[in-house]
């Protein structure tokens, strides 16, 4: 199974189980630690002729199946029977914003590791985990990266994109082809910068990256719209505006995309609560991102499944 999985840093045995980690263990806050326990984009990848498969794993989130592009199952529970002769390709999507614990894998059949596409690296904030997307396939990064046949490794933590250094440092170290940052919305919620620290605290995030990627391909996102943050001041003097040009501003060099040109005013009604999209506007975001995307990366083309999950 090991050999199967894709999206995760570290696999950690517990009381003989397995439970997939986005971040290393290490001196994490322990907010940022919990939510690096909640698989965003991990998931088991193979080929295979079997016409059923199992996977023991625990968990109080859906789990998406996807065979050949066609959702075939979203539970609990992950037991699929009934699949057509020939080989196909499956992806197993574990929930975005719950744990979960990893049991024996099972396949009645052959079941052998795909090729990866191109490696994107996806930081952000709950907005990037995306715990109201429909399904841990219907994300938006889980969405572009199949449209686009690209590798995600999802680093979306909700409540904790705080430029910590040990992100920073994940990142730097972790191969990579294309790095996409969506900073600011925490930011701005827990006022973890002023208008005096957060350019180059970012500066700085971006610098350790750049130890690492020289010459990877970096994209920056400003904050998404969020009416009810726009003209409200934080606890230290700073509007969701003033954050989003803070961090357009310490960009130096890197392309950057206006939040609001991504999900803006005229689509506050696919806001949940103000601040985090629903289903239908994670589909949205994945539309509008992808060609930004892509761009960073023209030669690598589409993904063989089209738009499906």
């Amino acid at each position: 199974m090991r050999e199967l999985m894709r999206g995760h840093a570290e696999l950690v045995e517990a009381g003989g189980r397995l439970v997939p980690r986005r971040l290393p263990p290490g001196p994490l806050h322990p907010r940022l630690d919990d939510v690096a326990r909640m698989p965003a984009g991990v998931r088991l990848e193979f080929d295979t002729d079997a016409r059923g498969f199992g996977w023991d794993v625990e968990t109080a989130g859906d789990v998406d199946v996807v065979v050949d592009g066609k959702l075939v199952s979203r539970s609990r529970r992950v037991h699929v029977e009934g699949l057509a002769a020939g080989r196909k390709r499956v992806r197993i999507w574990l929930p975005q914003s719950h744990h979960v614990s990893l049991g024996d894998f099972t396949v009645r059949g052959t079941a052998s590791a795909v090729p990866e596409g191109p490696r994107w690296l996806a930081y952000g904030s709950s907005i990037t985990q995306c715990r109201l997307a429909a399904g841990p396939s219907e994300t938006w990064p889980a969405l572009v990266a199949t449209a686009l046949g690209w590798s995600l490794r999802c680093l979306g933590f909700a409540g904790e994109c705080h430029l910590d250094p040990a992100v920073a440092r994940y990142i730097r170290d972790t191969d990579a082809d294309v790095i996409s940052l969506c900073v600011g919305v925490n930011i701005h919620g827990a006022a973890s910068f002023s208008a005096r620290s957060l350019g180059p605290a970012l500066e700085g995030f971006v610098r350790t990256i750049r130890d690492g990627h020289p010459d990877t391909p970096i994209l920056l996102t400003t904050p998404l719209h969020a009416p009810d943050r726009e003209t409200r001041p934080n606890a230290l003097g700073l509007t969701l505006a003033d954050v989003r040009a803070e961090v357009a501003n310490a960009a130096h060099g890197l392309p950057v995309v206006d939040g609001p040109a991504i999900l803006g005013p005229d689509d506050a009604g696919l806001l949940a609560d103000g601040l985090h999209p629903g289903a239908e506007g994670y589909r949205l975001i994945a539309d509008r991102m992808r060609p930004h995307l892509a761009a960073l990366l023209p030669e690598t083309g589409t993904g063989t499944e089209g738009r499906h999950p």
